[in-house]
């Protein structure tokens, strides 16, 4: 029923670039990835970019730390990526690999070590520069040395697009990069290392992929591919978070959602982003510990309360899995909104901006930072409508 309102007229370009091995042992495949880089790329040093334990926990490690030294390629590592990775981690990093000359950048992860590593991948590519000149947009890279994703988590997407972010800590800034130059050669998404996520980080990165499509199916540039694959994230999610919620190492459970997780990152780097990302980064900008798929839960009913008039037919049919009894009508926009804040709540997220310890007085600051860190006045450029001031710090107000 949203087909009418796709601008034919208007040329989309459709993006799926990155070849990702999915599967139960997909981790195995290391071993050839390793073998290329060395044998058909001349690569025999990298740095490898990684949270503090979950690279040896999930067993990813052993595998990697095999392919590397079968295959002669020295390595060095960072193990001190931290959730909302910093300018400064980018850094220190990228001084480890040029210390070793590395030729590529291995990252091992969820959302904020692959970030981290397409960052130090660009600043590889350009010795001179720092993180900070990346994020701050002082130039635009157009090279960056070969990246391999190893995926720990089923949330962000990162592992097949093109996008990257990273926070400047002193602004209070969470900008977000785009560039052809850093979408991995090879991901891996193994289900088999993501059994042991915990319950709550289960949670936060699936709603972070619903969140990817909510905004990709309803912006300025979305196309037919991410509305598509925005209704059969929402359907796997919907079936199969309550399942690895109640058992964890349900590893068909966690296929699906690393599938869901994988096309909505893809919705999304051909659709883009608007209203949920680009108010959730000041959240966890000001907030570095708040998790970012939180952040966007608790924002996303007053989102889809701004949206839905515009957007209803197809919101209507990407929610059908969830609220099954949309008609696609501007008037369905309070039940559209409560339907939303109901399925949040039915898979365990119940939280406000005043439980994350926000107040009425917090909301001035962070509509400033919505449009004055780099990039996500781009992002709200694309909403569906108007994103002015007002409508800014009302999505905010509204959820508190």
């Amino acid at each position: 029923m949203w087909e009418t309102n796709i601008p034919i007229h208007e040329v989309r370009e459709i993006r799926v670039k990155t070849t990702v091995f999915l599967g139960v042992g997909a981790i195995k495949k290391i071993h050839d990835i390793a073998a290329e880089l060395k044998q058909k790329r001349g690569i025999d040093k990298v740095v490898i970019l990684t949270g503090k334990g979950s690279y040896k926990s999930t067993g990813a490690w052993d595998h990697v730390s095999a392919a590397l030294e079968k295959n002669g390629i020295q390595h060095v590592l960072y193990n001190k990526v931290t959730p909302n990775p910093t300018v400064d981690q980018v850094d220190e990093a990228a001084k480890m690999g040029k210390e070793l000359g590395a030729q590529g950048v291995i990252a091992i992860g969820g959302g904020s070590p692959i970030d981290a590593a397409k960052s130090v991948a660009i600043l590889l590519a350009y010795p001179d520069k720092t993180a900070r000149d990346v994020y701050e947009f002082k130039f635009t890279p157009d090279q960056a040395v070969p990246i391999v994703a190893i995926n720990l988590t089923h949330g962000t997407g990162t592992e097949a697009d093109r996008f990257a972010v990273v926070s400047i800590p002193e602004k209070e800034h969470k900008p977000a990069i785009a560039y052809d130059c850093i979408y991995p050669l090879y991901s891996i998404d193994d289900p088999a290392l993501m059994t042991k996520l915990p319950e709550n980080q289960t949670r936060y990165v699936s709603i972070d992929a619903v969140n990817h499509i909510v905004e990709a199916a309803t912006s300025k540039v979305a196309s037919p591919f991410s509305i598509m694959l925005a209704k059969e994230t929402v359907r796997l999610i919907s079936e199969y978070l309550p399942k690895a919620l109640a058992q964890p190492e349900d590893l068909t459970a966690r296929y699906y959602l690393l599938y869901a997780s994988l096309i909505a990152g893809v919705a999304f780097d051909n659709g883009m982003l608007h209203f949920t990302h680009a108010l959730e980064h000041p959240l966890s900008a000001v907030k570095p510990d708040l998790a970012h798929g939180l952040g966007l839960a608790v924002i996303l009913p007053a989102v889809v309360k701004q949206i839905y008039p515009s957007s209803a037919a197809v919101l209507a049919d990407v929610f059908s899995p969830i609220i099954p009894d949309l008609k696609g009508l501007p008037d369905e926009t309070e039940k559209a909104a409560k339907g939303i804040e109901q399925w949040l709540a039915s898979v365990g997220i119940t939280s406000k901006l005043k439980d994350l310890g926000f107040t009425e007085g917090d909301v001035e600051k962070l509509t400033d930072l919505a449009f004055n860190t780099p990039s996500l006045d781009l992002l709200l450029s694309l909403a569906p409508v108007p994103a002015d001031r007002a409508r800014v710090a009302a999505i905010y107000h509204d959820s508190l």
